[in-house]
């Protein structure tokens, strides 16, 4: 999803929080989707020790929170 822009985020210990600017055409949920879909795999294909923690794919907790803050610029 090129059209998607990381602004900042910040990772913690049990959540991650991030500001995204995604465009109107694409809704919040299939971009989370792809998220966290994409990120999954990613982790594990390069970790594949962390299957036997998580299983096959089930990595991210299955909702997610989500708060908009309109047409702003980042400053």
């Amino acid at each position: 999803m090129k059209q998607v822009k990381l602004i900042d985020g910040r990772v913690c210990i049990d959540h991650i929080h991030m500001y995204i600017a995604i465009p109107p055409k694409i809704s919040v949920s299939e971009f989370m989707s792809y998220l966290k879909g994409k990120s999954a795999l990613m982790l594990f294909d390069r970790h594949p020790e962390y299957r036997n923690k998580w299983g096959d794919r089930h990595f991210w907790a299955r909702g997610y929170y989500v708060s908009t803050v309109g047409n702003v610029n980042e400053e």
